[in-house]
């Protein structure tokens, strides 16, 4: 034989033997019987270890959500009023404590009426009823710089209903904060 018949044949082996080779890499193997041992387990503790202090479920002081759960940020009004009721001065309180303890939080005190009167006077009554609250939170020290004003009307209700249940939710007052809080 030649040797270029003998270098043909060892191409034509090699190329044989990598096909060979390269099969048997693909194949799966079986996973074995058995588990590797487990790990010794630590020695008994000494003295019981005490667990985490569970997270707390409040909110993070200063935020939205603080004001809103922890102080609030609605007041009502009655029928035909601008004048705070007396179980709504709690809340102003809580708002101006808050807000003098935060004082880079601006706000937005937005007034609102039920649905029945005209536009144009509930818009009039919504705004007198902003301005009580912001009258009140001045006097109690927030700079009323920080406050802006805005007269909804009847024309965002909380409770869209007709009864009497739904015309008091919807006369009121919301505090929005618009900026500064965490």
């Amino acid at each position: 034989m030649t040797t270029i018949t003998l270098t043909k044949r060892a191409a034509q082996f090699a190329v044989i033997a990598l096909a060979a080779a390269s099969v048997t890499a693909c194949a799966s193997r079986p996973k074995p019987d058995t588990l590797p041992p487990a790990p010794p387990a630590p020695p008994p503790a000494t003295q019981p270890s005490t667990p985490p202090p569970p997270v707390g479920q409040g909110a993070l002081p200063g935020t939205i959500q603080d004001f809103v759960i922890n102080v609030g940020d609605r007041v009502y009004f009655d029928f035909d009023s601008y004048s705070v009721r007396s179980d709504a001065a709690p809340v102003l309180e809580a708002q101006a404590a808050w807000l003098n303890r935060y004082p880079s939080v601006m706000i937005r005190l937005e007034g609102n009426a039920d649905e029945r009167g005209t536009r144009e006077y509930n818009l009039a009554l919504g705004a007198r009823r902003a301005n009580a609250v912001r009258d009140f939170l001045v006097s109690r020290g927030v700079s009323s710089s920080r406050i802006t004003t805005v007269s909804y009307g009847k024309e965002r209700p909380i409770d869209p209903g007709t009864s009497e249940d739904a015309y008091q939710r919807n006369r009121n007052a919301h505090t929005a904060i618009t900026s500064g809080a965490r």
